[in-house]
C-alpha cells in the first residue's frame, strides 16, 4: 500500500510551460513557481513523500478559479486544489507535476440564512472562522475534524471527526455546491432547500470526489442550533472490550451522545504526558453531550449506569466549560502527542471504520497485532461510528521499518473489511489507500472511473488520486 502508488505520471512538459508563462502574466504576484512554494503546497503530515506541483496559484475569486482551469484545460495541465494541507493520504500531491490551486484568499462567508439554518462560504473558509463568524447568530457548524480545516478540503474529502455520531459527516451536512468543470463553467448542484427530487444527487456526487471531478467555489452549509448546555467528561475502563461495549449499549438505547471517543492505554499516557493530564493509563472514553441542562444531566445519568455495567471507573462529569476545553483540546492534540512519545520516529497514521459491533473484536486484535510486531502504535477513535485511527512510529529511513508499517496497515485494512467495515472512515482514499479501495469494491471502481473519465476526460482534475487510469499516467 501507500508508497507504491505513490509513484511520478507523465508530464506534459509543453503544455506545464505554456501555462506557467500565462499564469504568470495574468495573475503577477499571485502566481508563485518559487521553490519554497511549491514545498509549501506538497506537504503534509502524512509519511507519503512529497510531489512537487510546478507552481502556485493564490485564486481570490470564483472567475480566478474558471479562468485557471480554462488556461489548463486548453493545455491539459493537471490542477490540484489547496486547502490548509491538513489531508494524511497524499491528496495534494502532484504526481503528474501541474498548479497548485491555494484558496486561503477564497476566505469569504458570503451568505448567513439564520431563519433556514443555513451558510454558504467560499472554500477556504476554516472551521474555526466560520464558528467565530457565526456565534452572534446563536448557531455553529457541528463537523470537526480536529484539525483547523478549510471548508473546501473537508467537502472534498467527506471529512467527519468528533461531533459525527450525533451530527453526521459532511455528507450530510452540505446541502449545495458550486463547481468549476472542466470546461471551465461554473455549474450549481442544488438550491438550499432541505430536501429535492430533482434529477441526480450531484451534490454527493461531488462530496468526497477529493478534488478529482472538478473545483469546488462555495459551500452552502447546514447549520445547528449552539445547545443551551453542554456536558461531558472521562471514564476509563478495565480493557478495550468493555469500553466499547459501553459505547454499543448507549448507542443502542438511543441516548443522543454528541461526542463518544476511544483512547487505549498508550494515547492516555500519551495525552497525559503531552497536555498535562493526570488520568489513569487504561483504555479510557471521553464523551459529550448536548441539550437542555435537564436533558443533559439524565443522558450523563444514563451513561454513568452503562459504565458501570462493564466495570467502568466513576464518570467524571463536569458542564465548566473551561475544564471540558481542555479535556478536547487534549483529544484534538492526540496526533502531536503521539508523536512525542518517540520525537525521533514518523508517524504514518491510518484509518478504518466497522459497524459498531465489531469495533472491539477489531480494535482487540489491531492491538494484538501491535504488539506481535513490537510497535509503538497508539490507538484513538470515534467509538459512536466504529472509526479508529492508528499511528505507527516508525522510522521512515529504515526499508525494513517502512515495509513492516505498511505491512501492518495492508493487515488492518483487510481486517477491517472483513468485519464489514470500510479501509477510510474519513482520511478518503488519496494516493496511500488505492490498492484497498480496490479490495473493499470491486467492480464498482470501474464505475468511478467511468464517471472521472466522463467529466473529466484529460485527468487533469487532481490525477493519481483514488484510483489509476491510463490517461496522463
Amino acid at each position: 500500500m501507500g508508497l507504491k502508488d505513490v509513484r511520478p505520471g507523465i508530464r506534459n512538459e509543453e503544455g506545464i510551460g505554456k501555462v506557467l508563462g500565462i499564469l504568470k502574466q495574468s495573475f503577477g504576484e499571485l502566481f508563485q513557481t518559487g521553490q519554497a512554494f511549491r514545498d509549501q503546497h506538497a506537504h503534509t503530515t502524512s509519511y507519503l513523500p512529497a510531489q512537487l506541483p510546478d507552481g502556485v496559484i493564490f485564486v481570490e475569486s470564483a472567475d480566478d478559479v474558471k479562468s485557471v482551469v480554462r488556461v489548463c484545460a486548453a493545455h491539459r495541465v493537471p490542477m490540484i486544489p489547496f486547502g490548509t494541507g491538513s489531508s494524511l493520504e497524499g491528496h495534494i500531491n502532484a504526481p503528474n507535476g501541474g498548479i497548485s490551486i491555494d484558496f486561503s484568499r477564497m476566505n469569504r462567508v458570503l451568505e448567513i440564512n439564520a431563519e433556514d439554518l443555513d451558510v454558504v462560504v467560499e472554500p477556504g473558509v476554516t472551521r474555526e472562522q466560520l464558528n467565530t463568524e457565526l456565534r452572534a447568530t446563536g448557531l455553529f457548524f457541528p463537523i470537526d475534524p480536529g484539525a483547523n480545516a478549510s471548508i473546501g478540503g473537508m467537502t472534498a474529502t467527506r471529512a467527519s471527526g468528533t461531533n459525527a455520531v450525533r451530527y453526521g459527516t459532511m455528507k450530510d451536512n452540505v446541502l449545495s455546491l458550486t463547481v468549476v468543470t472542466a470546461n471551465g463553467d461554473e455549474i450549481r448542484t442544488a438550491q438550499r432547500a432541505r430536501k429535492s427530487s430533482a434529477g441526480y444527487d450531484l451534490t454527493r456526487l461531488f462530496v468526497g470526489s477529493e478534488g478529482t471531478l472538478g473545483v469546488i467555489t462555495s459551500i452552502t452549509l447546514r447549520l445547528q442550533g449552539i445547545p443551551e448546555k453542554i456536558g461531558g467528561g472521562v471514564c476509563a475502563f478495565p480493557s478495550v472490550k468493555a469500553a466499547c461495549d459501553a459505547v454499543i449499549v448507549t448507542i443502542q438505547m438511543g441516548i443522543p451522545v454528541a461526542r463518544i471517543e476511544l483512547l487505549d492505554e498508550m494515547q492516555m499516557r500519551a495525552c497525559n504526558s503531552y497536555s498535562g493530564l493526570s488520568y489513569p493509563e487504561k483504555p479510557t472514553l471521553f464523551l459529550e453531550f448536548h441539550g437542555t441542562e435537564e436533558t443533559v444531566a439524565l443522558q450523563s445519568a444514563q451513561f454513568s449506569e452503562i459504565a458501570a455495567e462493564f466495570g467502568g471507573d466513576s464518570f467524571s462529569y463536569t458542564q465548566d466549560a473551561e475544564e471540558r476545553n481542555r479535556l478536547w483540546k487534549a483529544r484534538h492534540n492526540a496526533y502531536w502527542a503521539s508523536r512525542a512519545l518517540a520525537p525521533h520516529l514518523n508517524g504514518l497514521s491510518t484509518d478504518v471504520c466497522v459497524p459498531i459491533s465489531r469495533l472491539a473484536d477489531c480494535v482487540v486484535e489491531t492491538q494484538a497485532d501491535i504488539a506481535e510486531h513490537g510497535f509503538l502504535a497508539p490507538i484513538v477513535g470515534h467509538a459512536g461510528d466504529g472509526n479508529f485511527h492508528v499511528l505507527i512510529l516508525f522510522d521512515d529511513k529504515d526499508p525494513d521499518d517502512v515495509a513492516r508499517a505498511e505491512d501492518f496497515v495492508a493487515r488492518l485494512n483487510a481486517r477491517a473489511l472483513a468485519m464489514g467495515g470500510t479501509c477510510t472512515g474519513e482520511h478518503g482514499i488519496g494516493q496511500g489507500k488505492m490498492s484497498f479501495l480496490e479490495q473493499e469494491l470491486g467492480d464498482a471502481v470501474d464505475l468511478m472511473r467511468s464517471i472521472k473519465t466522463s467529466l473529466d476526460p484529460d485527468n487533469i482534475f487532481n490525477p493519481g488520486k483514488i484510483f489509476a487510469l491510463n490517461v496522463q499516467g
